[in-house]
């Protein structure tokens, strides 16, 4: 399988790339995918959870538990349980946030896709995504599949990074270059 930016060269790349051939070969790769989503979220969402996957004292069997307790309550698919299981009996849970980035990035590649993260002061609404998604298609010639963000520190505009590529339209950006062009 060709991976982009050669994904799997990275533990965690080796980990979301074996974990996508399962989902593959099970035909159950959109379901892991929505698995990581949403264990993604929750991670950046829980503090305790956060703070479970990159605690080294939590053993490996007390992890592998609070973990499948996590799978359970987030209704999670068997393979993706099975998935944070291995991960806690190998004592790489911390790496979980990239997996799911590595996984998500092969997913989109594999489909023919591109991801977006766009960053906005205020979320965006449907029609807004969708125009932007139109926009990104003609730049990219590929679907692109859109990561809202929302940071009010951007003040307006929008960033957006796809790949190794950024575009900075945001006014923090123009305020601070104005600012610098001012200081001489």
């Amino acid at each position: 399988m060709e991976n982009s930016g050669g994904i799997t060269a990275s533990l965690q790349g080796r980990y979301a790339s074996a974990l996508y051939e399962l989902a593959s070969e099970s035909k159950a790769v959109t379901a892991v995918e929505g698995d990581l989503d949403k264990l993604g979220a929750a991670i950046l969402g829980n503090a305790d959870l956060a703070a479970l996957i990159r605690n080294p004292q939590i053993g490996r069997d007390a992890a592998a538990a609070a973990m499948a307790e996590v799978g359970k309550l987030l209704g999670l698919h068997q393979l993706t349980q099975n998935f944070i299981g291995v991960l806690a009996g190998n004592r790489r849970l911390a790496a979980l946030p990239d997996v799911v980035r590595a996984f998500s990035t092969i997913a989109t590649a594999a489909r023919g896709e591109v991801t977006a993260e766009v960053t906005s002061a205020h979320p965006l609404s449907d029609a807004q995504l969708k125009a932007l998604a139109a926009k990104l298609k003609a730049r990219e010639g590929k679907d692109v599949k859109i990561k809202a963000n929302v940071d009010p520190e951007v003040l307006g505009g929008l960033v957006v990074r796809i790949g190794s590529t950024q575009i900075d339209s945001s006014i923090r950006t123009r305020l601070n270059t104005l600012a610098n062009a001012m200081k001489g």
